[in-house]
């Protein structure tokens, strides 16, 4: 065969072969369009911050960097989008959480303004909006807006757990405790899981409940599910710990929290407090002004302060008075209530009589124990005992506060009881307070050891006889 026949062949096999594979190309087109979507249209890539989100819509602790990077994104979807009333209620929480983990108090007015945008957006079914406006009035120690808020969203959805939480610190600041545990009974019938738990841990706290407290934190932090939440609960059962005296399993607790989490300035304030109590003074105070870089608590700054004040460093002590001063100006400028702290300063360290002012101020709006036990003391520190101690006696009574057992509420008791000269109710509390937590203070538990060596052994007629026992019954 010539090779001028052979080349038409040749040709026609491969034109054939072509159109063959053409075909076979075209009907796999059409039996995949799903593929051929893909290609065009890659999927986008998730958005920053998906942890935080749930954290933030769930009420579970989120990491900071997760946070910052939630709140980008709100604001650039915003931008493009200012209508999306549930986008606002999202970056309004978002400050909230970001305010409380970092203590700068400038993020609530933005967290104000975004969650009342939402609601202006939404005026009716907004139950997102009002949860975040419960936890920034919660944040800013605003305990009766606390609860008018998160009982209207719970007026909307009843059965919505999140607002649960949120109401039990209201209640708790403003020293309902009935209604406090009645909310955590709601909360448990709706919700399981380590959230719930660490809510739990603290009422039982509060009642006095201080193993099934370590117990419910304990599981907690087992079922957490991301470190910034574990951590959270660690620094949780870390106080839990020191309240109880437990130094060494406070420091763990702490130590365990921030190596999860270094963020979690709590948790470097509470090593601050257990090192100091160790005798290992050079790294507590370390651990302390790590804490205050990144969070600067007025509450921190008072901690700091006393215990400069307890090595004889004065003037370092005054420095951090002055910074405590300081962020109380700067956080009533964004609306934060800081008259507790502020008056507990003033009491030991300023002017008892302003004080006084402020605190029974603060008693009128929000009643809680800690503002009670606050003012009996200031009153004290004024010379009005008498006054004092019915404040006292009720923020250690369980009937009337919620059983929490303080180191320091029984220390103010007890000395109040001395300068009344009522000998034995003085002995009994002061040994109560060193007996709870024998560090609770490094200026006050010294003196409550010094008072107790003063009073001596009790003498006869303070040691209630069988007779007088069965009067009194």
């Amino acid at each position: 065969m010539t090779e001028r026949r052979r080349r038409p062949r040749l040709l026609w096999r491969v034109l054939l072969a072509l159109i063959t594979g053409a075909a076979l190309l075209g009907a796999v087109w059409l039996v995949l369009p799903s593929q051929r979507h893909a290609v065009k249209a890659p999927a986008p890539a998730p958005a920053p911050g998906p942890g935080a989100l749930t954290a933030v819509t769930a009420g579970v602790p989120a990491a900071l960097p997760d946070l910052a990077a939630l709140i980008g994104n709100r604001e650039r979807h915003l931008r493009a989008h200012p209508q999306d009333a549930r986008a606002w209620a999202v970056l309004g929480t978002a400050y909230v959480e970001q305010g409380r983990r970092t203590a700068l108090a400038a993020n609530y007015p933005k967290a104000d303004k975004a969650l009342r945008t939402s609601l202006h957006l939404r005026p009716k079914g907004n139950a997102e909006a009002l949860d975040g406006l419960t936890a920034l009035a919660n944040e800013r120690r605003d305990f009766r807006a606390a609860r008018t808020w998160g009982e209207a969203a719970l007026k909307l959805e009843p059965k919505r757990w999140t607002t649960y939480p949120l109401l039990i610190d209201a209640y708790t600041g403003l020293g309902d405790y009935q209604a406090a545990r009645r909310a955590l009974d709601r909360l448990v019938k709706l919700r399981h899981g380590p959230a719930v738990m660490a809510r739990a841990a603290g009422v039982y706290w509060d009642r006095g409940w201080r193993e099934d407290a370590a117990a419910q934190l304990s599981d907690a932090a087992a079922a957490a599910t991301t470190p910034a939440e574990r951590a959270a609960y660690l620094e949780q059962a870390g106080r839990m710990s020191w309240e109880r005296g437990d130094l060494k399993d406070a420091l763990r607790h702490f130590e365990a929290a921030v190596r999860l989490d270094p963020d979690q300035r709590a948790a470097l304030a509470g090593q601050g407090r257990a090192l100091a109590a160790l005798g290992r003074t050079s790294q507590a105070l370390n651990a302390y002004h790590k804490a205050l870089d990144k969070q600067p608590s007025p509450a921190y700054a008072l901690e700091l302060g006393e215990l400069y004040e307890s090595l004889g460093l004065g003037q370092a002590a005054e420095e951090q008075y002055d910074l405590l001063l300081t962020r109380v100006r700067q956080d009533a400028a964004a609306g934060v209530d800081d008259e507790l702290v502020l008056g507990r300063f003033e009491a030991d360290h300023g002017d008892p009589e302003s004080a006084v002012e402020r605190l029974r101020e603060e008693w009128r709006r929000q009643p809680g124990t800690a503002v009670g036990d606050a003012l009996g003391w200031a009153l004290h520190r004024a010379g009005e005992d008498t006054e004092a101690l019915k404040f006292a006696e009720a923020a250690t009574d369980k009937e009337k506060g919620g059983g929490v057992r303080s180191a320091l509420y029984a220390y103010h008791r007890g000395m109040i009881e001395l300068d009344l000269e009522l000998s034995g109710p003085a002995r009994r509390h002061l040994e109560e307070a060193l007996r709870t937590n024998p560090y609770f203070s490094p200026l006050q538990a010294p003196e409550a050891r010094a008072a107790l060596r003063a009073l001596g052994e009790p003498a006869v007629e303070e040691v209630p006889t069988e007779d007088a026992k069965a009067r009194r019954r």
